[in-house]
């Protein structure tokens, strides 16, 4: 069985992002996959900022947390990154996160879920430039909720039922891609 991880990329206090990594979550559960899907929320992980001088006391949480996150990123055999789009990009505690991470993600495939203005789609497109330097292999449909009409108040997740159909593309293309990149890795670890 496939283990999805589905990234909470945001750690904005009031963040929109639990309501629709939720829904994510309940969505792919219910289409009964070959698949385990876990919500993993980067607010758990306390992570510095790479490169960051840090006072002694401080040292083993930090490494603690860069261990945790690690392990729990390894674990999984694709991701699916739920992510608000801030200024034409992903947020800096996502960047910082993935800034972590190489070998754990390598050969491995991600899709997108969306929120902003214009449904986090300038995100998603940061999100494959980074991906593709920690050899993610991303697929191409993706999740685009808008604040605008998705969003009661810009503030309550009320998605319209026509994202059913990229959110069952974007996770057969993660499956399938998923399986298919097991291959790869069990091939380069011989």
């Amino acid at each position: 069985m496939l283990k999805i991880g589905i990234i909470q990329g945001s750690v904005r206090q009031g963040r929109n992002g639990d309501a629709v990594a939720k829904w994510m979550h309940d969505f792919a559960t219910k289409r009964n996959d070959d698949a385990a899907y876990e919500i993993v929320d980067l607010a758990d992980y306390k992570l510095p900022f790479l490169g960051e001088e840090l006072p002694a006391e401080r040292q083993a949480e930090a490494e603690a947390a860069i261990k945790a996150w690690s392990e729990k990123i390894a674990s999984f055999d694709g991701y699916i990154f739920v992510t608000p789009e801030y200024n034409h990009a992903i947020g800096g505690a996502l960047k910082n996160a993935l800034d972590y991470l190489n070998p754990e993600v390598n050969n491995k495939a991600a899709g997108f879920v969306g929120y902003g203005s214009l449904g986090g789609t300038r995100a998603h497109e940061n999100l494959r430039l980074i991906l593709g330097e920690l050899q993610v292999a991303d697929v191409r449909t993706a999740v685009t909720f808008s604040l605008m009409t998705d969003f009661e108040n810009m503030s309550v997740f009320k998605p319209a039922d026509f994202h059913a159909d990229n959110a069952n593309g974007m996770l057969d293309q993660v499956i399938a891609w998923s399986k298919a990149l097991q291959s790869v890795r069990t091939e380069l670890v011989k």
